[in-house]
This record gives C-alpha cells, sequence and structure tokens, in this order.
C-alpha cells in the first residue's frame, strides 16, 4: 500500500511519490534563535521526526534538512533588550535548542544549515531574480515583486485582492507595490550587515528558506516541504514565489502543515502567564508523556495543551511500559518449540493495520489506537493461552513488535534518566507494590504520599500501579 499525504498545495489526499525512487528530500523549516524552544516548538519537531522515522522504517533513503535562522529582526531586538551583542544571543539560543533535542530524544536533522553561513548563495539567488526581472533594488533594499510571478497565491488560496485586503502594510515608501517583500534589508546603524552589490545589509527571512533547502538537498525541487499552518502565508507562499522563478521548476511536490498548539484553549503568549519551554514542560512531565500527548492527535489538528491532557499521556505511556516488563521474563525463557507466530495473536494482521494507519497521512491517533488494542490482546494471549506450543516464543515477538513501533517509529521508550525514577523513588514504588499485594492499604497509602513529596505522583490502574513526575 502506498503511502498518502495530504497536500496542501493541492488540498487533497495524493500517493506519496517521490521524485527518485525510494529517496525522500525533506526541508522543514527550523527555529529563529531569539530565544528558548517552546512547546509548540515541541510539537513541530517531534512530529517531523516521526515522519522521518516512519519514511525511513518503509525504506526509505531520507536526506533531511532543517533550518536555523540566525539573524533576523527579532534576533537584533532582543540583544538590543538584554544588551548582549546579537551573536551571543544566538549562540545562547542555539546551544539551548540544541539541549532540548538532546532531552526530547529528537536527532539533529542531517544538515542544519544556518542563514549567515550562506550569505553568499543567497546574494547569488537575489542576484537572479533581479536579472529576470522578479526583485528590484532601491537605495540598498531589495524587493520582490509579487505581481509578476503569476502563480501567487497558489498555496494559501488568496487571490491578490485578498491579499491586499488581509495584508499588515508596513509604511515603506521605497516598495513599488504594497505587497511586495524584502529580499535584502539594507542594515541600520549598530545593525549586524554584510557586505553586496547593494550595499551593507542582511537576507530577508524568505529567501533564506528557498535558498538553503535546494542547496542543501542538491536539487531544484523538494520531495517534502513540512512547517507550521501559520507559516503558510506569507513565508511559505513567497518561498515558492522565489524558487520557482529561478529553478523554472515546481519549489516542492507536497506540502505538510502542522496544526498549533494552544494552552488551556488560549493562544500561548508571555504577556498572558502560559509561555511553556521545552525544559519547563521537561521539568513536570516525562519526555514519552510530552510525545504521547503530540501523538494524540493527527499532526495537521490543533492541540491544547493541559495537565489533564498530560495526565492522559502518562497513563497511556504507563500502559506499554507495564506490558513489557511482563513481556521482559518469557524473552529470556528459551522456548522450545519451532520460530513462528501464533495464529491466535495474529501478528501479521496487527503489523498491516499499523501500517495502514501510518499510511493514512501518518495518522498517529489511529496507529496509537492500534497499538494499544494490540498491548491489551497481548495482555489477554499471556493470560489464557498458556498451552499454545509456542506461548513464550510469541510473547516475546510481541513485545519486540510493540518496541519496535514505539523505538524505531515514535521515539518512545528511551533509556533518558528523565523517564525513570530515582533509586530512592524505585524502592518506594517497590514497597508499594508489595503493600498492595499484601493489602496493607494503610501503609500503601502512606507510601503514595511520601513518593508525592518526593515529586513522583502514584496512581493504581486496572493494569497496576503507575507513575509520573509531579
Amino acid at each position: 500500500m502506498a503511502i498518502r499525504i495530504y497536500n496542501s498545495l493541492t488540498k487533497k489526499k495524493e500517493d506519496f511519490v517521490p521524485l527518485e525512487e525510494k529517496v525522500v528530500r525533506m526541508y522543514t523549516c527550523g527555529v529563529t534563535v531569539y530565544d528558548q524552544c517552546h512547546i509548540g516548538h515541541g510539537r513541530s519537531l517531534y512530529i517531523f521526526d516521526v515522519i522521518r522515522r516512519y519514511l525511513q522504517f518503509r525504506g526509505y533513503d531520507v536526506h533531511f534538512i532543517r533550518n536555523i535562522t540566525d539573524i533576523d529582526d527579532k534576533i537584533i531586538n532582543r540583544a538590543q533588550e538584554l544588551q548582549k551583542s546579537w551573536e551571543t544571543v544566538v549562540q545562547e539560543n542555539i546551544d539551548a535548542y540544541k539541549r532540548d533535542l538532546k532531552a526530547l530524544r529528537i536527532d539533529e536533522a542531517d544538515v542544519e544549515p544556518r542563514a549567515t553561513e550562506n550569505i553568499e548563495s543567497i546574494q547569488r539567488d537575489i542576484t537572479g531574480l533581479i536579472a529576470k526581472g522578479y526583485a528590484y533594488e532601491v537605495d540598498g533594499d531589495v524587493y520582490f515583486r509579487v505581481r509578476q510571478f503569476k502563480r501567487y497565491g497558489q498555496l494559501s488560496g488568496q487571490s491578490i485582492e485578498k491579499m491586499l485586503e488581509a495584508v499588515r502594510i508596513e509604511p515603506d515608501a521605497k516598495k513599488a507595490d504594497p505587497l511586495d517583500f524584502a529580499l535584502w534589508k539594507k542594515s541600520k546603524e549598530n545593525e549586524p550587515g554584510w557586505p553586496s552589490p547593494w550595499g551593507t545589509g542582511r537576507p530577508g527571512w524568505h529567501i533564506e528558506c528557498s535558498c538553503m533547502s535546494l542547496k542543501h538537498l542538491q536539487c531544484r525541487t523538494l520531495d517534502i516541504h513540512a512547517g507550521g499552518r501559520d507559516l503558510i502565508f506569507p513565508h511559505h507562499e513567497n518561498e515558492i514565489a522565489q524558487a520557482e522563478p529561478l529553478t523554472g521548476k515546481p519549489f516542492a511536490q507536497y506540502w505538510i502543515h502542522h496544526g498549533l498548539l494552544t494552552i488551556n484553549g488560549q493562544k500561548m503568549a508571555k504577556s498572558l502567564g502560559n509561555f511553556i519551554t521545552i525544559q519547563e514542560a521537561l521539568k513536570t512531565y516525562r519526555v514519552d508523556a510530552l510525545k504521547m500527548f503530540f501523538l494524540a492527535s493527527h499532526y495537521a489538528s490543533a492541540i491544547d495543551f493541559s495537565d489533564e491532557r498530560m495526565k492522559e499521556a502518562s497513563k497511556a505511556v504507563e500502559k506499554i511500559s507495564i506490558l513489557l516488563k511482563r513481556v521482559e521474563p518469557f524473552s529470556k525463557t528459551k522456548s522450545e518449540s519451532k520460530l513462528w507466530e501464533d495464529p491466535s495473536l495474529a501478528l501479521p494482521a496487527w503489523r498491516e493495520k499499523f501500517s495502514e494507519a501510518m499510511d493514512d497521512d501518518f495518522n498517529t491517533p489511529k496507529a496509537l489506537a492500534c497499538l494499544f488494542d494490540f498491548v491489551s490482546e497481548t495482555h489477554r494471549f499471556i493470560d489464557t493461552h498458556q498451552r499454545d506450543r509456542a506461548y513464550h516464543h510469541t510473547i516475546t515477538a510481541a513485545g519486540k513488535l510493540i518496541e519496535q513501533w514505539c523505538h524505531e517509529i515514535f521515539g518512545l521508550l528511551g533509556d533518558d534518566a528523565s523517564d525513570k525514577p530515582s533509586e530512592e523513588q524505585e524502592r518506594l514504588l517497590q514497597e508499594r507494590q508489595e503493600a498492595r499485594r499484601n493489602k496493607d492499604f494503610r501503609r500503601s497509602d502512606e507510601l503514595r504520599d511520601l513518593l508525592r513529596e518526593k515529586g513522583c505522583i502514584v496512581e493504581d490502574t486496572k493494569e497496576g500501579q503507575s507513575w509520573r513526575r509531579g
């Protein structure tokens, strides 16, 4: 079965067919390093990592590029606000970004190009656009002629007239048209800048991405361009307009956009006091719980972050852990049966069901439903099929399949220390389990309260005792 992707460009699901067989060239817009990453960035970083992992799981050679915007108005303004050099602000936030990737157990991209390291290539693209009549220079600034690109609006589905109604027109007498946007900005006094044919300045945001994506993926058409829904207009629309006049080819075959994240129904903002960085979130919640929260909604959907939903995500992760702990002893026991999969558990059918879900536009909620149904079926098999001649082998194979889905595709159940209780917490958890087995519920409650004081929230489910950070 082919993977089907909802293409934001065509507004429909399409079979995924890369330009080069079994090779995928994928680009996603990365972070602008003027501040630490928040959990909305975390969703973007993680969900595109899952898509990359699944494409690799399906046998594709994925070439993955994710840029870093390290020169921008926001960076300059933040540096002035903090009374630091812009280079210091950039480096501090790149270090924080890489720390976040490591904490989330997300691999860096194959290349993570920085705008400031690609100035020469960006200038070359701007020069090409001027030569073709798509751009013009005025007093050190260079602008793109939007009306010159006849397909402008193809991604967002907006007409020029509608854009003029909605666009926020900033005072700029230099522009020939209010819709034209900057490719190169003349540096003001005390601002960073690089020499260019138009004077000292710096690149506009949009030209960075179109240039670096094609340059570092070494192609004229990307297979997949990904990013947040809020980037469709104007950022991604402008990328298309810049790239296609230079190459004469479609900029990207498939456009994938994820939905946005809110906090308790509100847009995340520092002014509202609900701005949560990745590091702040991980002080309260386990890495796998945060990932499970992201997986529980389709990537294209908006999601709302709340403590209640994080509790649900923690419980979901614990269900998997409980099953795998139960399976572990069987994997250490040699089975005398031949290596075959017991039809009563039907592992091939479960594999197919999981793949069908993920092939359907990376439908992680449907894939999770399959995963948890399979967890329940494996519990049932362990309880009721002791006489099956392939009993031990089938249980071991089921555990390996669950681990494969969790490890290889979802990046769950890693060995990060933050996902494990401390030695003291582990001792108290085991003592509490023993108390419950002995029906010493008073002692069980005492230990639960003690664990809470030590940052470990314990909950009892029908599958057994579970815990989360608190």
